[in-house]
């Protein structure tokens, strides 16, 4: 009777053994859960600890940044107008000769741009090396930013080394070997051609090499090159042993010995012959096979091509000054003897012009032809103390009378003292000496 009044008992007061051991198992359930939580978050810590201890000890951290930054044009949107408007930020791209030669052949069917252009200068610069004389380039460009570009073709195994506030930092462009008198050469300067038309903004394209340097400022050189109808490429006929001779009948029909031309290497053109180059290929693949030394094709290819498909727009000189007179396959060479006034003199003789809107007189930009040797042991810091002719009151010229309607107050020009930005650029010495 007890056990039956207990059990009763127990009952009556509700408490049910099964469902107490249930409600057990239930409190125990979610600390176990928490439990396992708990250590889960302690593994994904001590995983991202390591993780990070061993990108920092193994170097992935730079290739991660590496590649986040090469990802950065992913954001910009390649359909808006601005994405094709805009010049590379980067100009050592990884496209081929063919790739780009194609990119750089895109043009516009519509003349009138839909933005405001400012039209540029693409300043290209062919060289070996270094530009010992960038000192005074540096000094041409202060001022102008955005009226120029500058674009430099160096051997591939040369480093250049400018720093950021110069005006050539990070402009070298993909570059090759490339040998005078081959084709090499003139596959350098269509590739210095084509990455500056990918700047729709740049018009006019003037090729240099290390040793050229302005005889007038960027302002007089800009407005007389930006006036001009006419592109400035030497385009002559010479019928003798280095001008027709140098002809090989395999060219025709393509090329006729009526229509061969010979010229300097330095030209100044606009962009539509520009383009003319890029695209060729029928001429090229004549002048690669049958004008080899002794034909340099530097002197025949450009001159002769475009004399065939547009003579119009050539004015059959250029603005690049030299001097053959000493005889031989290159141009002189100048040193400190040879920079006087009466030099700067002999630059513009012959000069003619018939008016004040018709600018004959040659804006050259002086070559001097160097030898990557004679500046062995140039410094730089010589270079400014030789920009200078000893000024002298000004005095009327032809030059004066041709270009301005009154004695302009900054030319340095045959004794023309420049009052407000010191001489225009005039020769230096190069020679080490």
């Amino acid at each position: 009777m007890q056990t039956r009044i207990g059990s009763v008992g127990s009952l009556e007061e509700g408490k049910d053994p099964v469902a107490s051991t249930r409600t057990n198992q239930y409190k125990t359930l979610p600390w176990r859960a928490l439990h396992l939580f708990g250590f889960f978050i302690a593994l994904c810590i001590a995983f991202s600890i390591i993780t990070v201890y061993t990108i920092r000890r193994s170097g992935i951290y730079s290739a991660v940044t590496t590649a986040r930054y090469n990802f950065e044009p992913c954001y910009e949107q390649s359909n808006s107008l601005e994405y094709w408007r805009k010049p590379p930020t980067n100009l050592l791209h990884s496209m081929s000769d063919n790739e780009l030669l194609w990119r750089a052949s895109l043009v516009p069917r519509i003349k009138k741009y839909p933005f405001s252009r400012v039209p540029k200068i693409a300043f290209m610069f062919l060289t070996k090396g270094p530009l010992p004389l960038a000192p005074l380039w540096e000094r041409f460009f202060k001022g102008h930013e955005g009226l120029y570009s500058i674009y430099i073709h160096s051997m591939p195994s040369f480093k250049a080394d400018f720093p950021r506030s110069s005006v050539f930092y990070r402009r070298q462009i993909p570059s090759q070997a490339a040998e005078w008198g081959r084709m090499s050469m003139c596959d350098a300067e269509r590739r210095l051609l084509a990455n500056a038309l990918l700047d729709i903004s740049n018009e006019w394209f003037i090729l240099l090499s290390e040793s050229c340097i302005p005889v007038y400022n960027f302002s007089v050189t800009y407005r007389y090159i930006m006036k001009s109808k006419y592109s400035f490429m030497g385009a002559f006929d010479d019928p003798g042993p280095f001008g027709r001779g140098r002809y090989n009948f395999n060219m025709a029909p393509e090329v006729n010995i009526s229509k061969w031309r010979k010229g300097s290497q330095w030209f100044e053109i606009n962009r539509k012959l520009a383009v003319n180059i890029v695209e060729d290929v029928t001429f090229y693949l004549k002048f690669e096979q049958f004008c080899r030394p002794a034909c340099y094709v530097d002197e025949h290819y450009f001159p002769t091509m475009l004399t065939i498909q547009t003579p119009n727009l050539l004015a059959n000189r250029s603005i690049t000054w030299v001097d053959w007179s000493r005889g031989g396959p290159h141009p002189a060479t100048f040193g400190r003897s040879d920079i006087t006034e009466e030099f700067f003199k002999r630059i513009h003789q012959g000069h003619q012009c018939s008016d004040e809107s018709n600018l004959e007189p040659a804006l050259p930009d002086f070559d001097l032809e160097a030898n990557l040797e004679m500046g062995i042991g140039f410094k730089p810091s010589l270079l400014m103390p030789q920009l200078r002719v000893p000024p002298q009151e000004p005095s009327p010229s032809p030059l004066h009378s041709c270009l301005f309607s009154s004695p302009p107050s900054w030319l340095c020009f045959s004794g023309l003292l420049s009052r407000s930005e010191g001489c225009l650029f005039s020769l230096v010495m190069v020679h080490g000496g």
